[in-house]
């Protein structure tokens, strides 16, 4: 089945052959994947979808994948779980959460793109794949060069969180850590790209690298019923995975798979790091570069390469964003792991957070369907809580020492 037409300017529209490449050489727009939705309308159905295997590839058709499955067999499908404790504690009538902090094999939403992008790397013959990375996209790109016997480059900021470090050197790439703000990264991964044949996931390979993101929008439907909800929070970085759970909506309703959409999309960043909400706050599509403090790192991308579509993602769905302080960050966390018993790491914090001002500012209707984005584990961002959690109770090795403290916590609760 020809599927693709190859890639197209998202700003001016001109075509490309699928290639290795990003940025349209007239008008230096982005580059999207084309599909020829003419010939999957039809192919493509919610029986043919439920068929497959239970993972992202389920969705293969709606990927720019022509070959084999190369890695990340087992990438997807994660819970869409109803949180009715969330939901009591913020007086809404409907909440779920997305759960990708159990995305196997690194626990992040980022496995999702990195497997498109490593198999995509495999069919156009290359050996070697790399990444700039705040984290997750680190591990994951790491694990799945593993996995496909590639050789990895690795670029992180050197004040990276140190759980995520020792989660992507286990996997035994080339880790280069520089003495710099993620942005400042990326810049320098875009040079690296230009001189080397390397598969930058994020750079030179970001047309199919981001594609994956969609199969998160498509799980989330299917997992409904086929029904869209009234709202989905969804973290935002580089602003790219917004996009394409929208992206993914438009395409069922293409394909005939849902009747209408209805989906309102809203933006959640840390008010540290926060240039694609105040975007959306101040209805302006001049997005303003900020240089991140914050302790959701996964989210510290002060010039995101997504941040115009993503406001236009919001405006597009009449949706909206909200800012968190880190405090906010850590009462999302604890918040979420008190009701639901799922522990997040800082940016899922900050979709807790900002969904919950959006609430109580009346933005997102308490009687209405709620769907929060958990992108990432909280055992990789375990230092955020260090300074809010302790024992309870300390005692000696004995039954009265218990005894004694039992009755003291007893006291203080009466």
């Amino acid at each position: 089945m020809e599927k693709l037409n190859g890639l197209r300017c998202r700003e001016c529209g001109r075509h490309y052959a699928a290639a290795p490449i990003h940025v349209c050489e007239f008008c230096f727009g982005p580059l999207e994947v084309d599909y020829r939705y003419d010939v999957l309308k039809g192919v493509v159905t919610r029986e043919s979808i439920a068929a497959g295997p239970p993972s992202m590839w389920r969705y293969k058709d709606l990927l720019p994948i022509e070959g084999d499955v190369a890695v990340g067999h087992h990438v997807g499908f994660t819970p869409l779980i109803r949180a009715q404790n969330l939901a009591d504690e913020l007086g809404c009538r409907e909440i779920w959460v997305k759960n990708d902090s159990v995305c196997h094999p690194t626990w992040s939403f980022k496995d999702r793109v990195v497997a498109v992008a490593v198999t995509k790397a495999r069919e156009f013959g290359f050996d070697t794949v790399a990444c700039a990375s705040t984290g997750n996209l680190a591990n994951s790109v790491a694990a799945h060069a593993a996995e496909g016997r590639l050789k990895s480059y690795i670029f992180i900021p050197a004040d990276l969180e140190q759980g995520k470090v020792l989660a992507t050197l286990v996997y035994n790439p080339t880790l280069v850590a520089v003495h710099g703000t993620y942005d400042e990264v990326n810049r320098l991964c875009s040079e690296i790209a230009d001189k080397y044949r390397w598969a930058f996931v994020n750079v030179n390979f970001r047309p199919y690298y981001s594609e994956g993101s969609k199969s998160h929008g498509f799980e989330i439907i299917e997992q409904l019923g086929w029904k869209t909800p009234g709202h989905i929070v969804v973290p935002c970085a580089g602003g790219s995975l917004i996009t394409k759970i929208w992206k993914a909506i438009k395409e069922l309703k293409t394909l005939g798979l849902i009747d209408g959409v209805s989906t309102k999309m809203h933006a959640a960043q840390a008010l540290g790091c926060g240039p694609i909400v105040t975007m959306i706050k101040n209805d302006t599509d001049v997005l303003v570069p900020v240089r991140p403090s914050t302790i959701a790192k996964s989210l510290a991308i002060g010039n995101p390469a997504d941040g115009y579509y993503a406001y236009k993602t919001a405006k597009e769905s009449g949706g909206f964003g909200e800012h968190a302080t880190d405090e906010e960050i850590v009462e999302g966390m604890l918040l979420l792991a008190r009701t639901e018993g799922i522990f997040t790491e800082t940016a899922g914090g900050v979709t807790v957070a900002a969904a919950k001002k959006l609430i109580e500012r009346g933005v997102i209707p308490r009687d209405e369907s709620i769907v929060l984005c958990i992108t990432g584990n909280g055992l990789k961002t375990p230092d955020s809580l260090q300074d809010r959690l302790d024992a309870h109770v300390k005692i000696k090795p004995s039954l009265s020492a218990f005894d004694r403290a039992l009755a003291d916590l007893k006291s203080q609760t009466s």
